[in-house]
């Protein structure tokens, strides 16, 4: 595995030295700063990769070019699509080989509170089931809220509600709406709920016809130009506030392959937001999409009976992250022997907790330094003792 870090540009806290210190040789980034539906430049993205090579690494993966929510209803005109390819042959024309993106509408990946207190102190990220009922249904008080949850979600979130203080309102309201890293999302209340219902009326199958229509267009493009683009899964892998989610499973990823049947169109393998669905077999899923996984997200969650679930220690969780470092490594070697020339997979750990040592430390959320740099020692040496006969 190629081992990589995200980094989020000139304004991340932590240094590309650090970076290179914590162990990675490569880079995960974006253009953050270029606004949504434009075109990055081949300038823009030189510049951005001379600063990362000057500090000793290589940007490997681009995460990611933001999808216009236009693209996702169904009405974009032409431009917004063009506007993508125009950003994958910037990238291309720089030699980096591979392109993260999602299709989740609205929302990017999503949770409730940003520093959970795990029993060691440490802050980890969770989704609380009861409080986003709480929040969808009491607080941005959606439409019909009530019905996209079953009888005792309904009670549990009226519950959670009642013994929320206006200050955890706020904190669920600033987590889930206001903005993450690497999100294009900066809303209000009331913004947040006008682009909601610019998704009326569109249901699973219809965002399924508009993703089959954008992946046809841009992945053949992505295989003229050497690119890999890799579908990053729903974040977590449920509907939303109303909002449909088509790519959360086996049979999901199956469809997105077999839309656009070119090597180019593959797969992000986010353990931890697949992980996140109870019914995914993460073990049986890397087998099924290994030919066509271009990108590795390698972090653990632990889910609860009602659909909760926080971040879990890079080893821990319910995968079984060992057996799956084991299966990639197979993957590498069966592309290496086959003459492939992206045979060796990035990866980059994700999501670590925030440690007491960075508690007075900027960081953006689930990206804090020294959380991270265990996760990745941690999977760092898991390969290398499977590479050496343990």
């Amino acid at each position: 595995m190629k081992y990589t870090w995200r980094w989020f540009g000139r304004d991340d806290p932590i240094s590309l030295a650090e970076v290179r210190q914590a162990g990675a040789s490569g880079v995960v980034s974006a253009l953050h700063e270029v606004p949504v539906g434009v075109a990055w430049s081949a300038k823009d993205v030189a510049d951005r990769k001379a600063m990362i090579e000057l500090a000793g690494l290589s940007w490997d993966v681009v995460e990611s070019i933001p999808v216009h929510e236009d693209i996702k209803r169904g009405e974009d005109d032409g431009r917004y699509v063009e506007a993508f390819i125009s950003s994958m042959r910037a990238v291309a024309a720089n030699g980096i080989g591979v392109v993260c993106y999602n299709f989740m509408p609205v929302l990017d990946w999503t949770r409730t509170s940003l520093d959970w207190r795990r029993p060691d102190g440490a802050g980890a990220l969770r989704f609380d089931m009861a409080e986003f009922v709480a929040f969808d249904v009491h607080v941005l008080g959606r439409r019909n809220a009530a019905d996209s949850y079953t009888p005792d979600q309904f009670r549990a979130g009226k519950s959670a509600f009642l013994q929320m203080s206006s200050k955890d309102r706020e904190r669920i309201e600033q987590t889930v709406i206001a903005g993450l890293p690497g999100s294009e999302l900066h809303h209000d209340r009331a913004s947040f709920s006008e682009l909601l219902r610019s998704y009326d009326g569109i249901d699973a199958a219809q965002l399924r016809n508009n993703l089959r229509r954008f992946v046809s267009v841009v992945a053949p493009v992505a295989q003229e130009l050497g690119l890999r683009l890799c579908m990053h899964p729903d974040d977590p892998p449920m509907p939303l506030f109303g909002l449909p989610r088509v790519v959360s499973n086996l049979s999901d990823y199956q469809w997105l392959l077999e839309s656009a049947d070119v090597p180019a169109n593959g797969v992000t393998f986010c353990t931890g937001s697949l992980g996140a669905e109870p019914n995914n077999r993460i073990d049986e899923m890397f087998a099924a999409l290994a030919d066509r996984v271009h990108f590795l997200h390698l972090r653990n969650v632990t889910v609860e009976q009602d659909g909760s679930f926080y971040e879990d220690e890079h080893l821990a969780g319910r995968t079984d992250m060992v057996g799956l470092i084991r299966a990639v490594l197979k993957e590498e070697a069966r592309r290496k022997a086959a003459g492939r020339t992206d045979w060796e997979i990035p990866m980059r750990p994700d999501h670590g907790h925030l440690l007491d040592c960075d508690r007075n430390r900027a960081s953006n959320p689930g990206y804090s330094y020294a959380g991270r740099l265990k996760g990745l020692a941690e999977l760092r040496g898991v390969a290398f003792a499977l590479e050496n006969g343990a």
